[in-house]
């Protein structure tokens, strides 16, 4: 058993996918804008990406843009038969490298396409709609318009499945009603706490969760705890807190980011990383500091 399968699978869509998988965002140049500083090395971490068996790869055309989808295509293509790569819509870059909505239907279908041409594939396995109500975090109001967009492109046959990501529990209740969403993608970590509920009913539905900023947020003192749990589990913060959430609900998927080999097999680590209910008991704590 690999280190990765130690974390166990979980469905996403049709298919069952291992619970660490990769973020492509990190291999964009700086601001996820323009190519990377060593094309090569970002080709590497794809590589180990596949040996490692990770079969979960989370994109999207917006970084770079075309950079992460194009590199992925020259390092995967053709693709093994148990990947499913995820990519996410809904913005676009002018050329500053500025975060745009782009929510009509004209550009989401252009989206996909691209997203389509640029890895190289003829039906994405599944697109995210991601809120762009306010960039910063979810905010309520309704995504009816661009998500009948996106089930359209399904019809079509252009995607597989749908998730949502940047959203409130309402908004996910509200997708529902239009059209299967197969998982949520959210800013979620050991200080980060407002979807311990979300997490909880998505999981009593069989629908994974998908965190973002495994460690955004934080605060020296709550730092503090972490570091000093990961040194007792001689480990490393990040390891810590990816084992964390991993054991925090079995439908939580995760998708670290990195543009080094090294990271990366550190981050793989994490996912055989075992954490003590007394360790489990200070980390919890965290989220209320």
């Amino acid at each position: 058993m690999s280190l990765i399968d130690k974390a166990g699978t979980y469905a996403l869509g049709d298919r069952r996918v291992k619970r660490l998988g990769y973020g492509a965002m990190q291999l964009a140049g700086p601001g996820v804008f323009g190519p990377p500083r060593d094309p090569a090395r970002a080709l590497q971490v794809l590589e180990e990406v596949i040996a490692a068996g990770i079969d979960h790869i989370d994109t999207s055309d917006f970084y770079g843009p075309h950079v992460t989808n194009q590199l992925i295509r020259q390092a995967l293509h053709p693709y093994p038969d148990d990947l499913c790569i995820v990519t996410k819509v809904s913005a676009q870059r002018d050329e500053t490298g500025a975060w745009l909505p782009a929510l009509s239907p004209a550009e989401l279908t252009r989206a996909v396409e691209d997203n389509l041409r640029n890895l190289g594939l003829e039906q994405m396995e599944v697109v995210n709609l991601r809120s762009m109500l306010d960039v910063h975090g979810p905010a309520e109001g309704s995504l009816e318009a661009p998500l009948t967009t996106l089930a359209e492109l399904r019809e079509r046959g252009l995607i597989k499945h749908i998730g949502l990501s940047n959203v409130t529990a309402t908004q996910v209740a509200d997708g529902q009603k239009i059209v299967p969403i197969v998982c949520v993608q959210n800013q979620y970590n050991l200080a980060n706490r407002a979807d311990d509920a979300l997490i909880d009913q998505l999981a009593a539905d069989g629908i994974p969760y998908v965190p973002f900023f495994p460690l955004g947020g934080f605060t020296p003192l709550q730092s503090d705890t972490l570091s000093d749990v990961a040194r007792t589990l001689d480990a490393t913060p990040m390891q810590v807190a990816l084992a964390w959430l991993l054991k925090r609900s079995p439908n939580i998927l995760l998708i670290p980011g990195t543009s080094s080999p090294e990271h990366l097999r550190e981050n793989i680590e994490a996912a055989a990383l075992e954490i003590p209910e007394a360790q489990m008991a200070l980390l919890d704590r965290i989220g209320g500091e």
